[in-house]
């Protein structure tokens, strides 16, 4: 009897100190909060702020900003002190790897959803970098799973959080034992140094596209897609929040992006693609948007590139200084700088490559 009763007090004492170890793990979890899900970030703790898909939705919830720049990869390598210098703004960069258009709305939606104080946050501008190839599935589709736990106010589900391995241990734990401080400029910054920008480099790594459409596709093939998840995901933004000024910018791929197209039979479904998002945006009067694929001095010098698509951050920082300067912008007005402008130009800088030399190099032809 006595064994008995001695067994279940150390059952009684062991439930107590697991119960009180997860307590004390959700308690410092909350207190740190590295996924910024319940307050800012502390001042002085070593944050590791590299998980867009987690730590995206709290940063948007509740740090200290009045710009946002939004997009795939091709957004992490902006600096947000260059908008400081360049326009004053204190920018908050919330890029997202691979981003789909509803991926792009889960954060608009957390960037507009009433503060503490339950006013919704003065937003100047929105700087979003457009893709058009990930504008053609469907209009739900995600990049990744999406982690509801950080996304709603539900208290419930955020055990899931509270009591991570790990966030304790490889956000909490690893950090403070070896401190860094964060760059807030730059954080989701890729991790190609300058010597991976190079044409050698480029061409060694990328995999010729194996042909999936033996004919040409139908120029409008995507116009239809890409109109819903425009509708779906970036106009209603747009329209109920006139007080943001939308900077939407269309980024500057390698002549390798332009001949996977030519050689898989959708260049001229692709072009197509960017004019039916500039039709459907440029009647907005809080929407400015600037085209940079057809620099050719960017475009067709594959140094300025890690791989087919990644330009170097020295591109990142031009294309922030020509939102101030006005270079590359799409005018909603018949001219030289309009959307058909810029296609003619894609063309003509397509016309005049060398294509049958970069194919060889592809194929390995040195």
């Amino acid at each position: 009897m006595k064994k008995r009763k001695s067994i279940k007090k150390y059952i009684i004492i062991l439930a107590v100190l697991v119960f009180g170890f997860f307590i004390a793990c959700a308690g410092i979890t909350y207190y740190v909060d590295p996924f910024f899900h319940y307050h800012a970030p502390l001042d002085g703790f070593p944050y590791v702020v590299d998980n867009q898909v987690d730590q995206n939705p709290g940063l948007a919830k509740h740090m200290d900003y009045d710009s946002v720049i939004l997009g795939s990869s091709m957004t992490v390598n902006f600096e947000t002190d260059w908008f400081a210098e360049l326009m004053d703004l204190k920018t908050l960069k919330l890029s997202s790897s691979g981003a789909y258009p509803r991926d792009i709305a889960d954060i608009l939606e957390k960037m507009y959803e009433p503060q503490d104080n339950g006013e919704v946050r003065n937003i100047k501008k929105v700087f979003l970098g457009i893709d058009v190839f990930t504008y053609s599935g469907d209009i739900n589709e995600r990049k990744y799973p999406l982690p509801e736990y950080l996304y709603d106010d539900n208290p419930f589900n955020d055990i899931k959080y509270l009591i991570n391995k790990e966030v304790l241990l490889n956000y909490i734990i690893k950090p403070k034992m070896n401190p860094e401080p964060v760059n807030w400029s730059h954080i989701y910054a890729s991790w190609w140094t300058d010597e991976y920008y190079n044409e050698d480099y480029v061409i060694q790594n990328h995999n010729v596209i194996a042909e999936q459409n033996p004919v040409e596709m139908d120029a409008h093939a995507f116009d239809d897609l890409i109109a819903k998840n425009l509708e779906a995901n970036i106009i209603p933004f747009i329209e109920n929040h006139p007080e943001t000024e939308f900077v939407i910018f269309f980024p500057p791929y390698s002549i390798i992006f332009w001949n996977d197209a030519i050689m898989d039979n959708h260049l001229e479904a692709t072009i197509n693609s960017y004019l039916i998002t500039e039709q459907m945006l440029k009647s907005y009067d809080n929407v400015t948007m600037y085209y940079f694929a057809d620099n050719k001095d960017i475009v067709c010098d594959l140094n300025n590139y890690a791989d087919y698509i990644h330009y170097h951050p020295s591109i990142n920082r031009y294309m922030a200084e020509c939102f101030v300067s006005g270079e590359n912008i799409i005018t909603k007005e018949p001219s030289d700088k309009d959307m058909e402008s810029h296609i003619q130009k894609v063309r003509e800088m397509l016309d005049g490559y060398d294509f049958e030399t970069l194919r060889k190099k592809l194929d390995g032809e040195r």
